[in-house]
């Protein structure tokens, strides 16, 4: 693997880490929003990930060798959870329906942050990989020395 390989399958990494942050701040922001343009409480959301392939002579011969070849992660869509919302007894609310129930959002808020902390340990981990192949790189270059 060179050096470029490396930057980059931590990159990609870090990349979707960041969308997926982007969207559980959107779930985080949106946990009481009752009413929305396209009518109803908020739906969660989530990222979908999925590897994406390398391609070079180095990825053949890893993947000849090895059976997988080089890759990193790509973000493939945003997906709408499909658990139902919370109904919540509160007959003042001007959502309120003729029961006294508001339809609330489906997200749970301590999920959200754990899924925020996963999210913020992976990135972490991308920025110490580069960090360890930027380290490896430069030692490479002092033996020439």
């Amino acid at each position: 693997m060179n050096f470029l390989d490396a930057l980059h399958i931590s990159s990609s990494g870090m990349s979707a880490q960041r969308v997926r942050m982007n969207v559980i701040s959107s779930n985080l922001a949106n946990a009481n929003t009752t009413r929305t343009p396209q009518g109803g409480a908020y739906r969660r959301k989530d990222v979908v990930f999925a590897t994406h392939q390398g391609s070079g002579p180095f990825q053949s011969m890893l993947k000849s060798q090895t059976g997988s070849p080089l890759s990193g992660v790509r973000v493939i869509g945003i997906i709408t959870d499909p658990r139902a919302p919370q109904l919540k007894y509160d007959p003042q609310h001007p959502d309120a329906n003729r029961q006294g129930y508001v339809t609330m959002p489906n997200v749970n808020l301590v999920e959200e942050m754990v899924n925020m902390i996963s999210a913020t340990r992976s990135y972490e981990a991308g920025v110490a990989a580069i960090n360890a192949s930027k380290s490896m790189a430069l030692k490479a270059l002092e033996i020439g020395r």
